[in-house]
């Protein structure tokens, strides 16, 4: 009898609400036996314990010997990454007021540092000398106060600001991702495979036997 074909897709990342880590969890499985997918997508993986760590790494090859083992008549076929990182993680439904808190003054910290760090960026290049010099020079008069170029100058860092960021409140101007968000997925990324490499080197990683 001819092996079936079962295709086997895991990510980099995978985090689970339940102690309990299935087949399911870490990936995609694709197979012609719809009966033989959903037998092998309800294999149990890995059990986290509240004693224990949240944090676990599982080989893919660990995956492939759980499936051979409960069907032996299978060939599988690894087309993901090769080793996932799993966290057990626990959501609070009911949002509090210690998120709404904790979000304002995230809001309140980022405000005020970046208003600092403008003025200290116009302090060290001497902003307001060469708004007075430039004014100077098209108008051909020392400047009364606030004028046209200080304004014009507020209102195109803000504009830059927004455009940049590709927000305005919560809705996007574009599709593409934003500046912060690029960075934040690169930043998990390194994460994960430096998390992945201290597991592997520790020996701390859920491989084949």
């Amino acid at each position: 009898m001819q092996n079936k074909t079962v295709y086997l897709k895991c990510e980099r990342n995978v985090e689970v609400q339940s102690p309990d880590v299935f087949m399911s969890d870490m990936g995609t499985i694709r197979c012609s036996d719809s009966v033989l997918s959903a037998r092998l997508r309800a294999l149990k993986v890995h059990h986290f314990t509240k004693e224990g760590t949240k944090r676990c790494v599982i080989s893919t090859l660990k995956l492939v010997e759980l499936m051979e083992n409960e069907c032996t008549d299978i060939s599988v076929q690894i087309v993901g990454e090769p080793d996932v990182l799993v966290e057990w993680i626990s959501v609070n439904k009911h949002k509090g007021w210690q998120q709404w808190l904790r979000a304002a003054l995230v809001c309140l910290v980022s405000f005020f540092g970046t208003a600092f760090t403008i003025m200290a960026y116009h302090n060290d290049v001497g902003i307001n000398e060469v708004f007075t010099e430039f004014y100077q020079i098209v108008m051909n008069r020392e400047p009364q106060g606030l004028n046209t170029l200080e304004v014009s100058y507020s209102i195109g860092l803000a504009v830059g600001i927004i455009v940049f960021f590709n927000h305005v409140g919560g809705r996007r101007l574009t599709k593409d991702p934003t500046p912060i968000e690029v960075s934040i997925r690169n930043y998990e990324e390194d994460v994960d495979k430096a998390l992945i490499a201290t597991a592997g080197r520790e020996g701390k990683e859920e491989d084949a036997s």
